[in-house]
């Protein structure tokens, strides 16, 4: 499997210093890009390796732009609390994705679910939405960590 890219945003973001976390874990696990949907990012003081000047960043105005903008054969995925979506630890991650999270106070709406290619849910023991920028970050470490255990199993075989 060839090592791929992956790039992480939010749709309509609730805060600003969320977003900056997210942004930060997206350049230390090596994102192509990181995007808002909605919202304009501002430089926020969680986001101390200054991302926007280490990798694109990008703001599309909304779920049309984006799909219109998606880089070829990358699937839009939406992690999201929803009865359809793979449970994060089944997920087996496309070599090329883009992860879409939503608000911590609104999701992502029915509309924009919709469009996604995959859902992937984040199980936890109680079944509300996690903070977005926790959210996103267990996703980029869940496909860092998977990544990892194909590249040994193909060096071991």
């Amino acid at each position: 499997m060839s090592r791929g890219f992956f790039a992480v945003g939010a749709y309509h973001p609730k805060t600003e210093v969320n977003i900056g976390t997210l942004l930060r874990t997206a350049y230390l696990y090596d994102a192509a890009f990181v995007f808002t949907v909605g919202a304009r990012y501002k430089q926020q003081a969680s986001d101390t390796p200054k991302t926007a000047r280490q990798m694109p960043l990008f703001h599309f105005a909304d779920i049309d732009d984006l799909i219109e903008h998606l880089p070829h054969a990358a699937p839009l995925v939406g992690v999201e609390l929803d009865p359809r979506a793979t449970p994060l630890h089944e997920y087996k991650h496309h070599s090329q994705a883009v992860y879409l999270m939503g608000a911590e106070d609104h999701g992502l709406p029915q509309n924009v679910i919709d469009r996604c290619h995959d859902l992937v849910v984040l199980d936890s023991l109680q079944p509300q939405s996690m903070n977005v920028s926790v959210a996103g970050s267990i996703v980029i470490y869940d496909r860092h960590v998977k990544s990892l255990a194909r590249s040994l199993a193909a060096v071991t075989s």
